[in-house]
């Protein structure tokens, strides 16, 4: 058998060779990742946007959904309820609830901030108000801010209103 002797200076400069052209430069890399991060920035305001939009109209959804129970409570019982609670919990002095409730769920929703939603009756706008304080939870605000009302029966609502 017949070794091949090589130079280990060409060996060297060859296999260094290899290395560089399948490597980048950390040039190279700092260019890539600034690249990147500035996209994520404009692509990410806009998901932002999008997420508070979605909050806004799962409230405005909800607020729909609970508005019809609350018509359908008062049409089997005369009156309308004390609180939202009373949607899914049959009143000891009530005739005429419909058993299972009248939400979907065995609970009452929290709004998509977390908070609770509101209702009154007799409302201020109408025969009864449902509403989210929207994101700070704070009455007024504007944006994602704004109070969320629904639309009711009866009364008009005032202007400016940002109900349903």
């Amino acid at each position: 058998m017949r070794v091949i002797e090589r130079n280990p200076s060409q060996h060297a400069r060859r296999l260094r060779s290899r290395r560089r052209a399948g490597a980048f430069t950390l040039i190279e890399l700092m260019v890539v990742l600034l690249i990147i991060g500035l996209l994520a920035g404009l692509v990410g305001v806009k998901v932002l946007d999008r997420i508070e939009e979605a909050k806004i109209n799962t409230a405005k959804a909800e607020i729909a959904m609970m508005h019809e129970a609350v018509k359908l409570y008062k049409r089997d019982t005369g009156k309308f309820p004390v609180d939202l609670q009373d949607l899914v919990e049959e009143p000891p002095d009530v005739d005429g609830w419909h058993k299972g409730g009248y939400l979907d769920s065995p609970d009452v929703p929290k709004d998509p901030w977390g908070n609770d939603y509101k209702y009154e009756e007799p409302g201020e706008r109408y025969d009864f108000d449902i509403y989210s304080l929207g994101a700070d939870g704070e009455p007024g605000g504007e944006e994602e801010n704004a109070d969320i009302y629904n639309r009711g029966s009866g009364r008009t609502a005032q202007e400016g209103d940002s109900g349903l």
